[in-house]
């Protein structure tokens, strides 16, 4: 029964009547004149009743129309896939969600063909074969293909299909809603509205829901782990954390170490009913600050403590902090010792050694010049810092700033390109907001067609003198993304996707990380929306040899060669490390590695890498910072995901990347993401040595196992080399004549079943000869003459072989000829 009904049952004939008279007398009454005032200046005219009673076309717009008709069969195609689910999976959890979907996405669709009906707009018909032809190109559709692959699916592979697909299908649902509440005058009417935001509401928390019931479905040990700020759950594979040292005294806040929301100190400052806790002190002092300040100023910004970058000289690890920097004693491994916190705040703090000298990055607008607390204000300071600091770390325990280079972005990251006794050249990265002229001179800030000399589309080159460091400058800022032929700055990538179902890349007009490899004369940048390769056969002069895009990038982030510099990994850092990226529904090729052979000097794309174990919406997740581990004959990436935890990876086949090991936490906060996890995981001298964002420095050790034997991770320790090391710089390393060497070979070689076991029975007997005759200081030349065939031998087998096995062969045969040598 419809309102008039009732309406017309409820009143007689005569009421009716009588009530029509008495709005006729009135309407006589009220019979004025209806104003409508112009605009300033204007006269004002009369209108008619009708007219004036219109709301100008302000109750719904085209784009209502239109976001209601695209609606309609984008939930019919959730109704279709929902009703595949009870006669392909035995989960009542799946077949609860699935019923849940059809019955709200139904009612909904009936309240959007009412809503079209009652305004005389078109109602599509959801199962025609053009309506769900043309709503594939909607946010977050299934394709034709998918669908068959979906309704072809059973079991657990349906299950994590359906899953896959519906979160997707609900987030462009989300996609949807923004884009119309984006255009001006639309959702006016309160009921459509309202039904935005119940959209919003409901499928927010169903993909919630559908994201946890997704990872469940992994038998990762790492999916689940109890949070905790340093007693969350852990799981790893063949890694052992060796140590987990605190941050030191003044690098967190002594109120807030894990970073918490305010509200949620405020929360766990009270009982479970509202009741303070048995020590209140806490609460009293967050709520004291909060009334004192309810802007709360008195609050760190998130990243205000963030432990970022390392670098390392023998025995000095200098761990990078927005906060300023720590300097520890490695000597003992797996024991740091704290030598000295050095506390100057400007982030990201990232380091780089050379000698006696540090180098720091600065880029936020709070740093001053002098180091100081308190910060600067307005949009001119003249006590304004952003660039590159320079310390003397001579003496371990008092370093110094002895310089400071001034710059118009500011300095995210730096690369140290070489360095003599006379000078040290860095390359520069700033990607902050061009600075005002009137604070630094020269800084100017124009777009792609303005100004050629904008700050914009370059890298700075630093020149800093080793004797006089104050006099540190910047000697020229080359366009390093020009279009030579157009002769325009702005060359590369212009910013935007890269068609349907692509990510959005940002526009290059800077490098995040430029990876310098000095004895190769070459660099790897990876510069916003470019991965790009460079000749630094000049270093002052760095020139673009090739560069590429990948349509799975939102952000070129670092860049990472493999020891002879034949492959580089570019890592993606979509969502910018600050947001969960590894959950069950991301894709695994968003936010990943891009593995790209050098052929000829150009880059040849092999293939993505991604952690593979799923993460939750309180975990920020997504490809960071890492190393080479120098395993003779492999090649072996240590790799930091923020609260995705450490992964190492085989990438010796660059199309086929494997994870070998790993180390993860549970989050930071389980009720909400609190930015955490490991900022950088680097190799050095035997260890892995990781910076936790938010906890402070890890120590790790790999661990013999399946994929890697005890014999390849002592060798990756008996190199030659690899006494200093710094971020976005790479040197050749070797490996010494020795029998552990040897037999890192001959494992990998048995592993691929490439020699056959009399010849590795007889390697290993030499080999065992060799080891007695270094541990008692003796020489053999008719074991070094035995070495020297066994060695011929491989040769003359090893032309049979291709690929990895093949230079193994050479290695192990090389190897063995210098094992000979020491014996003669």
């Amino acid at each position: 029964m419809t309102s008039n009904q009732h309406f017309t049952n409820r009143f007689s004939r005569a009421a009716l009547m009588a009530l029509a008279s008495t709005f006729a007398a009135a309407s006589a009454l009220a019979q004025v004149s209806i104003i409508n005032p112009g605009a300033p200046g204007q006269a004002s005219r009369e209108l008619a009743a009708d007219e004036a009673s219109r709301l100008a076309g302000t109750r719904y717009t085209e784009a209502d129309v239109r976001f209601m008709q695209d609606m309609i069969p984008h939930h019919h195609q959730a109704l279709v896939m929902s009703r595949l689910v009870p006669e392909r999976t035995n989960r009542n959890e799946l077949i609860e969600v699935a019923e849940r979907i059809e019955t709200s996405q139904a009612d909904e669709i009936a309240f959007m063909q009412d809503w079209l009906r009652v305004r005389g707009e078109d109602v599509p018909d959801p199962a025609a074969h053009q309506a769900m032809h043309m709503s594939h190109e909607m946010a977050g559709m299934a394709t034709p293909a998918q669908m068959a692959e979906l309704e072809a699916a059973e079991g657990a592979e349906f299950d994590r299909l359906f899953l896959s697909l519906m979160i997707e299908h609900h987030e462009g649902a989300l996609t949807m809603v923004e884009d119309l509440l984006d255009e001006p005058g639309a959702a006016y009417e309160p009921v459509l509205f309202e039904f935005t935001t119940d959209i919003t509401s409901d499928q927010s928390a169903e993909i919630e829901r559908m994201t946890v019931m997704l990872a469940g479905y992994s038998a990762d040990p790492r999916v689940g782990l109890a949070g905790g700020l340093h007693d969350a759950g852990q799981a790893s594979m063949n890694l052992e954390l060796l140590a987990a040292l605190p941050k030191p005294d003044g690098f967190f806040d002594p109120e807030n170490p894990a970073g918490l929301p305010l509200e949620q100190l405020m929360a766990e400052a009270e009982g479970d009913e509202g009741k303070q806790v048995d020590e209140p002190e806490a609460g009293e002092e967050v709520a004291a600050a909060r009334d004192e300040d309810d802007d709360e100023d008195d609050r760190s910004p998130p990243l205000s403590f963030a432990n970022t970058d390392m670098a390392f000289d023998g025995d000095v690890l200098v761990a990078g902090n927005y906060h300023g920097f720590n300097i520890y004693d490695i000597g003992n491994g797996a024991d740091p010792e704290l030598l000295s916190s050095v506390v100057c705040p400007g982030g990201q703090g990232d380091v780089s050694i050379v000698g006696d000298l540090l180098i720091m990055s600065v880029e936020q607008t709070r740093a001053r010049l002098d180091c100081g607390l308190q910060g600067t204000t307005g949009e001119v300071s003249d006590e304004r810092f952003l660039g590159v600091r320079i310390f003397d770390i001579g003496n371990l325990r008092m370093p110094r700033q002895v310089g400071a280079v001034q710059t118009c972005r500011g300095s995210h990251t730096h690369s140290v390109v070489s360095a003599d006794d006379e000078r040290v050249i860095v390359y520069n990265s700033g990607l902050r907001d061009v600075r005002d002229e009137e604070e630094l001179a020269g800084c100017i800030d124009e777009s792609r067609y303005g100004d050629e000399r904008t700050a914009l589309f370059r890298i700075d080159v630093i020149e800093i003198p080793v004797d006089d460091p104050s006099s540190a400058r910047i000697v020229d800022s080359p366009a390093v993304f020009a279009d030579p032929e157009a002769g325009t700055l702005a060359g590369l990538w212009m910013g935007g996707d890269h068609g349907e179902d692509t990510q959005e890349t940002n526009e290059t007009d800077h490098c995040h990380d430029i990876t310098v490899f000095p004895d190769k004369n070459i660099a790897a940048g990876a510069c916003s929306g470019n991965g790009i390769l460079f000749d630094i056969s000049d270093p002052m002069n760095p020139t673009r040899i090739d560069e590429v895009v990948d349509e799975s990038f939102a952000y070129w982030h670092s860049a990472t060669f493999n020891n002879d510099a034949t492959k580089v990994i570019f890592t993606d850092e979509w969502g910018g490390g600050s947001r969960p990226r590894c959950r069950a529904s991301d894709p695994m090729t968003w936010g990943a590695d891009a593995i790209f052979d050098i052929v000829d000097g150009q880059l040849e794309f092999r293939g993505y890498f991604k952690m593979p174990a799923p993460q939750s919406e309180e975990e920020n997740c997504v490809a960071h910072n890492g190393s080479i581990i120098p395993v003779p004959g492999r090649d072996i990436f240590v790799q930091a995901w923020y609260q995705g935890g450490v992964s190492v990876i085989d990438f010796t086949d660059s199309a086929n990347a494997v994870e070998i090991a790993y180390f993860d936490r549970g989050p930071v906060f389980e009720e909400e993401l609190v930015m955490g996890g490991y900022w950088s995981t680097y190799w050095f001298d035997g260890l892995i040595y990781g910076t936790e964002i938010a906890r402070g420095l890890d120590v790790l050790a790999l661990v013999p196992g399946e994929h890697l034997s005890e014999n390849e991770i002592a060798a990756a320790s008996a190199t030659i080399g690899g006494a200093l090391f710094n971020p976005q710089q790479q040197f050749p390393i070797t490996w010494k004549p020795e029998p552990v060497v040897a037999r890192a070979y001959v494992d990998q070689l048995q592993r691929s079943q490439a020699l056959p076991a009399a010849q590795i029975t007889a390697v290993s007997a030499a080999l065992d000869g060799a080891r007695a005759q270094f541990e008692a200081g003796t020489r053999d030349p008719s074991l070094a003459d035995e070495l020297d065939g066994i060695a011929a031998e491989l040769a003359s087998e090893g032309v049979v072989l291709e690929g990895a096995d093949r230079r193994r062969l050479a290695g192990l045969g090389e190897t063995l000829a210098g094992i000979a040598e020491r014996l003669r």
